[in-house]
């Protein structure tokens, strides 16, 4: 399973070297942009909030847990580029319920900082076990969190970029999202959703000047990945613990650095 693992990065590491080298790039600016993170109160999304902010976007996170939200909008306030000019905004909102209340909360957003110009869907979480041992209750959460949590939202924004003829979404998934690893069948089949989600979305929306980002960050030193610890079942645990962990600053700059690379020929 490690070898399979390790062959499928070397490959994305390979992809991505490559066309580095048949292209020249260049990263869009991100000032005065709307810039909307769900799962914004902590770990990777709150640091894209801030690499957001620290480029000159206008920022609005989306929780649920008003308390991590204000704490987040303070952190992140203190790295915007432009500190009487940026706007740091919180919604208190379940992603993963009512549909309409998802679409009237990212109107208001607009309202209030412009037109979203980046939905970086980086709500989720993870509930490790053998399938036989994985409550249908949890995998409910998994499924209406990881997947219907980043397809409401993108739902909810994609007609308004389409209009305006421009726009970027980042689907943050997992590496869980490549190939199936033991103790993650419920939340890995989640993450493939995502996957087709992705791939499906970016056939729609390229001819309307939206780009489409997935990325597959590895385990990562966030409080959710603590929350994972326990409930990995011991042959998860031993498969994980050999790749390490990265820091959602490495992570969140990555992402967005992703999102904004437009490649010239």
């Amino acid at each position: 399973m490690w070898t399979a693992i390790v062959y499928i990065v070397v490959l994305f590491l390979i992809v991505r070297v490559t066309k580095r080298l048949l292209f020249r790039s260049k990263l869009q600016p991100l000032e005065s942009k709307h810039v909307v993170v769900t799962g914004g109160s902590s770990g990777i999304g709150k640091c894209v909030a801030i690499e957001a902010v620290s480029r000159g976007a206008h920022v609005t996170l989306i929780a649920r847990d008003v308390k991590k939200l204000e704490s987040a909008v303070a952190e992140v306030a203190k790295y915007c580029l432009h500190h009487e000019k940026q706007k740091v905004q919180f919604i208190s909102l379940d992603v993963s319920e009512n549909y309409e209340d998802i679409e009237k909360a990212l109107l208001d957003a607009e309202e209030e900082n412009g037109p979203i110009s980046m939905l970086v869907n980086c709500a989720g979480m993870a509930i490790c076990g053998r399938l036989e041992d994985t409550a249908v209750e949890d995998i409910k959460r998994l499924l209406n969190l990881n997947f219907l949590g980043t397809l409401y939202p993108t739902k909810a924004v994609i007609s308004r970029m389409k209009g305006r003829g421009e726009g970027r979404i980042v689907i943050v998934a997992s590496q869980a999202a490549l190939l199936g690893i033991y103790g993650y069948t419920a939340y890995s089949s989640t993450k493939f959703a995502l996957r087709g989600l992705a791939e499906s979305l970016h056939m729609e929306a390229k001819p309307y000047n939206i780009s489409v980002t997935l990325s597959f960050p590895p385990d990562t030193d966030t409080p959710g990945f603590a929350t994972e610890e326990k409930s990995k079942p011991m042959e998860t645990r031993l498969i994980s613990q050999s790749a390490g962990l990265v820091s959602p600053e490495v992570v969140a700059k990555q992402i967005i650095m992703d999102a904004l690379v437009s490649h010239i020929s």
